[in-house]
């Protein structure tokens, strides 16, 4: 089969070392619209576009044998700070917590909300993900790994999350300017903390908290492990005594069987799920929970609290089952809330207070309605736990305060 040869168009960004570096606007249009020609049999050699000057970067293009000479590329393209930022104008952040915690400030997209035109729960873990990178980030202590210092990348280590937590009061509208803060703690000997506060800018009300509890992995061998003494001096200089969620004893989620109210069989993870450690994004997990909620209690309620233990990773060749099961004094039939007295009416059962004039309403705002999950790889005799979960459900509300 013949090979034919193929052309592309290459844009090479360049960044200058300061604003009032002295350059020549010639030179950067050639490099945004260079032309390259090569066979798809052979890979490109390296090719030094610009030779290095007073106050110009080199910028390579790198052959696909040479590993080096990309990542030199690569760490010229994603700016890495080597050094502790207090301030940073491309995401908005800046330093907080007298030097150790971090504040970034987003507008609320129009891709991150729902039907309803608020977040969506999916979103909210995104940026607690996104600005605790951006965090580690300003700290001139991120390496090339995902959100690895350089003491785990010399080591093979990666971050995994063993336990979330998560409270919202009120989910941000589209438009919406927020500010999200977080900051680290120590969690046992091998452990870190990470919290997190969502609020409004324009008003100061905090709509969510969330914490979890994160242990080393060997990326390799995919076993958990200790945490070396040049990682802790990398990060434990960093931790502060501060909970955006104090738990004393944390609640413990039991474990659900096949006899679930819900299940959802044969879920399939896309490659497009996975992310930079090569396993399932967490954020889909929360997904797969929440689509085995009935539809009559997503339309009326919105979600409160959810509480994810991590048990294991997932990969894109695992087939998942996401059960769920209503808590057995949260739920009566038709999503309604159980009371310990009941009337019955044309074989339907009502709680007291709707039949005393309370009406339906009164019957959801009593107390919120609880369900438990679980994720699990589907095997042949046995299946393994992903992750178990607690989601909690209030009647939505019809206003947000304007006030914290």
């Amino acid at each position: 089969m013949a090979v034919s040869a193929f052309s592309y168009i290459l844009s090479c960004p360049v960044r200058f070392s300061s604003p009032g570096s002295n350059h020549d606007p010639h030179n950067k249009q050639k490099l945004n619209n260079m032309k390259y020609v090569g066979n798809s049999t052979k890979p490109a050699k390296a090719v030094d576009l610009l030779s290095q000057t007073a106050g110009v970067a080199s910028t390579y293009v790198a052959s696909v044998s040479d590993q080096k000479l990309y990542m030199n590329k690569l760490q010229i393209r994603q700016n890495i700070p080597t050094k502790k930022q207090f301030v940073d104008p491309y995401r908005q952040g800046l330093i907080i917590e007298g030097g150790f915690g971090y504040r970034q400030t987003v507008v609320i997209r129009s891709y991150e909300v729902g039907a309803d035109k608020t977040a969506t729960l999916e979103s909210l873990f995104n940026l607690f993900q996104e600005s605790a990178l951006n965090h580690v980030w300003m700290s001139g202590l991120l390496s090339n790994g995902f959100g690895a210092t350089h003491g785990m990348v010399k080591n093979n280590l990666i971050w995994v999350v063993s336990r979330m937590q998560v409270q919202v009061d009120h989910y941000p509208v589209w438009g919406e300017v927020v500010e999200i803060d977080t900051w680290v703690g120590a969690s046992g000997k091998n452990g870190m903390r990470r919290d997190w506060l969502i609020r409004s800018q324009a008003t100061g009300h905090i709509f969510a908290r969330a914490t979890s509890t994160w242990v080393m992995m060997n990326e390799r061998t995919r076993r958990l492990s200790k945490m070396p003494e040049e990682v802790r001096d990398e990060i434990s200089p960093w931790f502060i005594e501060k909970q955006a969620i104090k738990e004393d004893f944390p609640e413990k989620i039991k474990k659900l069987d096949n006899k679930a109210k819900y299940v959802n069989f044969d879920l399939k993870p896309k490659r497009s799920d996975l992310d930079m450690n090569h396993h399932v994004n967490n954020v889909k997990y929360v997904r797969w929970m929440l689509e085995t909620i009935p539809d009559q209690v997503l339309e009326a309620h919105q979600l409160s609290g959810i509480i994810l233990e991590y048990r294991r990773e997932c990969s894109s060749s695992d087939i998942v089952q996401s059960l769920c099961e209503p808590e057995e004094d949260g739920i009566l039939k038709n999503g309604m809330k159980q009371d310990s007295s009941l009337t019955h009416l044309n074989e339907f059962s009502f709680p007291s207070e709707i039949m005393e004039g309370g009406g339906l309403i009164g019957s959801f705002e009593k107390e919120p309605v609880r369900y438990t999950h679980l994720l699990q790889i589907k095997g042949e005799t046995v299946n393994e736990e992903i992750v178990r979960g607690k989601t909690t459900w209030r009647k939505k509300l019809t206003s947000v305060p304007f006030s914290s």
